[in-house]
């Protein structure tokens, strides 16, 4: 039976109900949904730019405090409450990868009807430890 490490980080928002940042399983790191909160303001961005931006540096920061960085996620999963900011959403996390010099990951993209805030974005993500 492998060990489970819960993720603990003041780089990322903090978690909003019952549950962790993320989970390390030794070879595989799962975060939570993360939302775009600030997490030395507590303030999420107006836009949507900026919202997939702080949310995207939530999940480094979680997989970097379990010694990961962002090419080892190998799949995201992006909760949008507005699929008319699909292009806008793909610039910004297309930046974010190429910045890290890191491989786009496997991703899926769904539209929702509410997220929690009222944030515009949620990105969860996967890592490997290779």
């Amino acid at each position: 039976m492998s060990s489970q490490r819960t993720i603990n980080t003041q780089q990322a928002s903090e978690a909003i109900g019952p549950y962790v940042q993320g989970v390390d399983l030794g070879n595989i790191v799962i975060t939570s949904g993360q939302l775009p909160i600030n997490p030395d303001t507590g303030i999420i961005p107006d836009n949507i730019i900026a919202q997939t931006r702080q949310s995207l540096e939530n999940v480094k920061a979680i997989v970097e405090e379990a010694g990961l960085t962002v090419a080892d996620i190998v799949k995201t999963t992006v909760f949008v409450k507005d699929l008319n900011d699909f292009s806008a959403v793909n610039a910004s996390y297309e930046s974010f990868f190429i910045e890290h010099h890191a491989p786009f990951p496997a991703r899926s993209c769904v539209e929702v009807a509410r997220l929690p805030k009222d944030a515009k974005i949620e990105i969860e993500a996967i890592a490997v430890r290779t």
